[in-house]
């Protein structure tokens, strides 16, 4: 009888663990954890702090040759599933990639040991993108995440393997990475596997093929995009110091609510709101895709986004761009007509656009002028969901940068009076109210 109880017992714990195993995975979703809004092909745009590339990617016509790329990435919330996105958008040719792996970054482009694992697609270690086209991993389950919630996880970073088969032609990449990932040599073959540094002796400031990481969270998890151009992407910030202002803005939402909100970063150097006209890989600029062009790809079609903060409009008025106001506040309500029509659910926050009088090609009495009219908009309108005051906190009672947000933090030189340095961005960062995203209870 006592051994029958404890079969009977037995049983239905197992049966509650089961069901309560099938409640988790069915209460979990897919979230953006990091990304890298693809910008054009290689060599086409702005970098910073970026190494002779010429031993890595000898002709950047044929790309990348036989060899493996070990990007550096860093989540911003973590599960224990992941997987990964890999864009041929600008490509003019198939690229075949294989041998892809994904594993905790010791140092450089070392791993912790034991911590490496394949990624496949649809099953398979290899996986074809025709030019123009992306395609989405495989979950791969991380089990050295014991617990995704753990602090020891919190500012860790991936390392995300891969081997091009072949001659990739012209790569899709991100220039300014602001992150050092490492590159094996032309014709070395699929090394993904390795879980030591020696087979990566060159360096690059750039992600390239990868755009997008997302993890497996609980259900109450979500996503902001921070979307907009260089200010955003991190220009003049500390070289692998993860300061740029949508760093700052993650780090504070960890602090109070943990590991349920991401916050990625969709900005491109030089990126506008209604320019180019046109864009694409035989005719690409430094800029990228205008943000009506890339909307979709960056924003809306990331899982678990449920805000987005738009920071951009100050190369339109370049003197590359020199656009009308009118046409800038036009193009903004274009791309909010469109996201509310797919998404009436998302909340977007309009940034205003900081001070860039007096440099070199943003910076008249006219342009700035301009700046001022569309953040009286992005202010004013009523069609953003909340404002972040970026103007205000920025600004020097001359009309120009702070003068202790100008020199460059990043290579340490005098600034452009256009990017803030860290010390700029922690102040952009600080000043965005985080009840625009308290999480459901």
């Amino acid at each position: 009888m006592q051994r029958t109880t404890c079969r009977i017992l037995g049983t239905i714990l197992i049966v509650v663990a089961l069901s309560q195993s099938a409640w988790s995975q069915a209460s979990q979703k897919w979230v953006v954890s990091w990304a890298a809004s693809a910008q054009g092909p290689y060599p086409v745009g702005n970098v910073s702090a970026q190494p002779d590339q010429r031993f890595a990617f000898p002709d950047p016509a044929t790309g990348a040759k036989d060899q493996t790329m070990r990007l550096i990435v860093r989540p911003s919330i973590w599960g224990q599933q992941m997987r990964i996105r890999l864009s041929n958008v600008f490509g003019t040719k198939p690229v075949t990639f294989d041998g892809v792996h994904v594993g905790l970054q010791l140092g450089g482009p070392g791993l912790a040991k034991g911590t490496n694992r394949p990624i496949t697609f649809e099953g398979k270690d290899t996986v074809t993108v025709s030019p123009g086209q992306s395609v989405w991993s495989d979950g791969v389950v991380l089990d050295f995440v014991r617990d995704p919630t753990s602090i020891e996880l919190a500012g860790r970073k991936l390392a995300v393997s891969f081997h091009i088969a072949g001659e990739s032609g012209p790569m899709t990449w991100h220039a300014r990475a602001m992150t050092t990932s490492y590159v094996s040599p032309p014709g070395s073959g699929a090394l993904g596997r390795s879980e030591d540094e020696a087979a990566f002796p060159y360096g690059t400031s750039s992600w390239f093929f990868l755009d997008a990481l997302e993890m497996m969270a609980p259900e109450s998890s979500f996503a902001i995009v921070t979307f907009g151009d260089s200010i955003t992407d991190g220009t003049a910030s500390t070289m692998n110091g993860e300061d740029r202002w949508p760093d700052v803005l993650a780090r504070r939402l960890r602090t109070l609510h943990g590991n349920r909100i991401a916050v990625v970063n969709a900005g491109i150097g030089g990126n506008q709101v209604t320019g180019p006209a046109e864009y694409s890989a035989e005719k690409p600029v430094p800029g990228g895709p205008s943000a009506r062009m890339r909307i979709e790809r960056d924003v809306l079609e990331l899982a678990g986004v449920t805000h987005m903060i738009w920071f951009e409009g100050i190369n339109d008025f370049s003197r590359n761009g020199n656009a009308p106001l009118e046409k800038v506040r036009d193009g903004m309500k274009e791309i909010i007509s469109l996201v509310r029509a797919r998404r009436p659910d998302l909340r977007l926050i309009g940034a205003t656009v900081i001070t860039a009088l007096g440099s070199a090609n943003h910076g008249t009495a006219e342009q700035d002028a301009k700046r001022r009219g569309l953040n009286d908009f992005i202010r004013n309108s009523g069609l953003f969901d909340g404002v972040a005051d970026f103007d205000s906190v920025t600004i020097d009672k001359t009309g120009g940068l702070k003068p202790e947000f100008i020199p460059d933090s990043t290579v340490g030189n005098a600034g452009d009076k256009l990017h803030p340095n860290r010390a700029g961005y922690l102040a952009m960062g600080m000043v965005i109210d985080l009840d625009l995203f308290r999480p459901k209870p």
